[in-house]
């Protein structure tokens, strides 16, 4: 019995560590999504860096990616369509995911 709870608890631990990690990577992603976007807007140095920080802020206003979306997509009118930011998001996450991955490797 005492096994069995030792695995439960790895089990849970282990759990809680990839959680960690898928949430530091979709920060990532927004932050990459939001240095993209201010390129497009034509900020640079601590303009974009700020604006980079906006979009990740943004996504704590509901779960899943449409608050992300729907800030770059009022922001980008004219510059990129909604599709276009979905696959810039996809293409960022992939990347960061990638990156956190690495950090975190013993």
């Amino acid at each position: 019995m005492v096994d069995f709870h030792k695995a439960g608890k790895t089990q849970e631990h282990k759990h809680q560590q990839q959680e960690a990690i898928e949430f530091k990577a979709v920060a990532r992603r927004n932050k990459l999504a939001g240095l993209w976007a201010a390129e497009l807007l034509g900020l640079i140095g601590q303009a974009a860096k700020d604006y980079a920080t906006g979009v990740v802020h943004a996504d704590f206003e509901e779960k899943g990616d449409e608050d992300v979306v729907r800030k770059l997509a009022k922001d980008l009118e004219g510059k990129a369509d909604h599709q276009t930011i979905r696959q810039k998001l996809a293409e960022f996450l992939h990347i960061a995911r990638k990156e956190v991955q690495d950090e975190h490797k013993p």
